[in-house]
């Protein structure tokens, strides 16, 4: 450019200069100098303006080179983080760790639809349950975990409806492996109560050996350990509430549907003199193959003033097994509960509907089987026999006292679960009941999980 500015420069000199020769030079001569000069400024000019269209395109190119630059930028920054993002997430996914605060809202429900056989005019339909859960994490070891629960639609003092408190516990983990826990949380036995949302089993309802023996959603407040080895052993250990067999009710059949249920606490003004101990393992050390086992005992008396049944003691335990082989599910399991210390008690409810058993047990069997299945939906029939006793024998009476042991329902289940997605279940069956036909029923559910 400074090149270009000099030679400008001269050539105006080089004018100026032939304007100023002296008078006496022959004119022809000075025009034919005025032609050359002009001629070479012409040619200055197009030198000029062929250096200008370069300067103009070199800038241009320059700026596209700088735009391609800062755009290619931009991606592969995007992309960059995209794959952080993603190692992230598959390394939380692995580990269970994160960096920072996090929460997690979920939720499960369900809504039924049952039609007993013969009876018609007593079909009914009822939204079962709708439950809110709330995890937040205040870092990669410590968490908290809450779940609320509304059953059967309306909650008020004339509706059966019920709010309540599923879960409220924080947890801490020690070390890889071992974990500690305390508050309110499910108790670690059968193959339902951990895992009774609609989409993790088959059936309208829950079964009825994990309903009646081993009361659903059934949860104690106190500490736990759960400890994870590399073979496929899991355990638990815990120091929680029990039961209080003061709520017995002799005029009520809720003992007679469910012993445990109807004297279970939930951690409601808890009575925590006499405190209980459960313990857990399960091992999951062949692909598909879950065997397990728990037991829970402790007293249920706690002390109560002018109370009979001081030093009753419940014992619960288990023993379950599931084996998913492809398509193919199996399950099954064995339970078995005792009450003792209760002899005194049923002397008081002589000639009430409902004594206190002395033992109840129940067990089942189920196979399912994915018939169909596409990337969005599947469709699973199965089939269950379950055995179960609420009242299977009673503590030894004086003589003219005696109590009758009930007899054993025995109820199959056929059925089919139509999954869509991961989080969305239909699902329809038919339960024959063997000891009274007029309980058999259709049923129809709706319920979702995420």
């Amino acid at each position: 450019m400074k090149k270009n500015v000099l030679v400008l420069s001269l050539c105006t000199a080089m004018i100026a200069a032939a304007f100023t020769t002296p008078a006496h030079a022959d004119e022809a001569a000075l025009l034919q100098r005025i032609e050359k000069l002009a001629a070479e400024l012409e040619a200055m000019k197009a030198e000029l303006a062929a250096n200008k269209q370069k300067t103009e395109n070199v800038a241009k190119t320059q700026q596209q080179l700088s735009t391609t630059v800062a755009e290619n930028t931009a991606a592969i920054s995007t992309a960059a983080a995209k794959s952080d993002a993603s190692a992230s997430a598959v390394a939380m996914a692995q580990t269970g760790s994160v960096s920072g605060p996090q929460t997690v809202i979920s939720s499960y429900g369900e809504i039924n639809y049952t039609r007993p056989r013969q009876a018609n005019n007593q079909a009914q339909t009822d939204v079962a349950r709708a439950v809110i859960g709330l995890t937040h994490r205040f870092d990669e070891k410590t968490k908290m975990v809450a779940e609320f629960e509304w059953e059967h639609a309306v909650t008020s003092k004339d509706d059966q409806g019920e709010s309540e408190v599923e879960q409220l516990y924080v947890e801490h983990e020690i070390r890889e492996g071992l974990s500690a826990k305390a508050g309110l949380f499910l108790m670690p036995v059968g193959l339902l109560n951990s895992n009774h949302e609609p989409t993790a089993y088959y059936g309208v309802h829950r079964n009825f050996v994990e309903t009646a023996i081993i009361p659903s959603t059934w949860r104690e407040a106190g500490f736990g350990l759960t400890g994870t080895h590399d073979n496929g052993l899991t355990w638990d250990l815990g120091l929680t509430t029990g039961f209080d067999i003061n709520k017995w009710d002799g005029t009520s059949t809720d003992g007679s549907q469910s012993p445990l249920g109807s004297i279970h606490q939930e951690g409601q003004l808890a009575k925590s003199r006499d405190l209980s101990m459960h313990a857990a393992v399960n091992w999951r050390g062949v692909p598909g193959l879950l065997v397990g086992a728990s037991v829970f005992t402790g007293k249920a008396g706690h002390g109560t003033t002018d109370g009979v049944a001081n030093d009753s003691r419940v014992t619960l335990w288990d023993m379950h097994a599931r084996y998913n082989l492809g398509k193919l599910d199996l399950s099954a399991l064995y339970t078995r509960g005792t009450m003792t210390g209760v002899t005194a008690l049923n002397q008081t409810l002589v000639g009430q509907i409902t004594p206190v058993p002395s033992s109840f047990y129940g067990w089942y069997v189920q196979s399912a089987y994915q018939v169909w299945k596409t990337d969005r939906y599947s469709l699973t029939p199965f089939v269950r026999y379950e055995r179960f006793n609420t009242a299977q024998s009673y503590t030894d009476m004086p003589q003219g006292l005696g109590l009758t042991p009930a007899v054993d329902q025995k109820v199959s289940t056929f059925g089919a679960n139509f999954r869509i997605g991961e989080g969305v279940v239909l699902k329809a069956d038919y339960q024959k009941f063997q000891q009274d036909s007029s309980l058999d029923r259709y049923n129809l559910g709706v319920g979702y999980a995420f």
